[in-house]
C-alpha cells in the first residue's frame, strides 16, 4: 500500500520505504543520485525497470524524508563495515595484492 502524498513508495517488511512493486529501497536510488550526481533522467536510464515517475516520488520522499533517510544509509554503511570487519581477507586475495605489489605478472 502507498504511503500518503508519494504514490509509488511503501514500507517494506523491514519498515524501510521503497518503491513499490520492486525491490528498490529509497536508499538505493538516493545512493546513485549522491554518488554519481545522477538526476531522475539518467537514474532511470540505469535502471529500466523504474519508471520517472517511481524516481520523482522517490526523491520528494528523500527531501522530505532527509534526516531519516540519511540515518538509515548511515546504518547501512555501519553494517557493511562491521560485516567485513569479522571476515579477513581471504588468502588467495592477499596473494594476488602481494603478487601486484611486487609488480610481477601471474603465472
Amino acid at each position: 500500500m502507498s504511503m500518503n502524498g508519494y504514490p509509488h513508495i511503501e514500507l517494506n517488511a523491514k519498515g524501510q520505504p521503497g518503491i513499490d512493486g520492486t525491490r528498490t529501497r529509497v536508499f538505493d536510488i538516493v545512493l546513485d543520485q549522491i554518488a554519481y550526481h545522477w538526476d531522475a533522467e539518467e537514474i532511470q536510464r540505469q535502471h529500466p525497470d523504474l519508471t520517472l515517475a517511481q524516481i520523482h516520488s522517490t526523491l520528494a520522499y528523500y527531501y522530505d524524508h532527509q534526516a531519516e533517510v540519511d540515518a538509515m544509509i548511515e546504518d547501512q554503511l555501519r553494517k557493511q563495515e562491521d560485516f567485513f570487519a569479522q571476515y579477513p581477507e581471504p588468502p588467495l586475495m592477499l596473494k594476488l595484492r602481494k603478487i601486484k605489489a611486487e609488480g610481477r605478472q601471474l603465472p
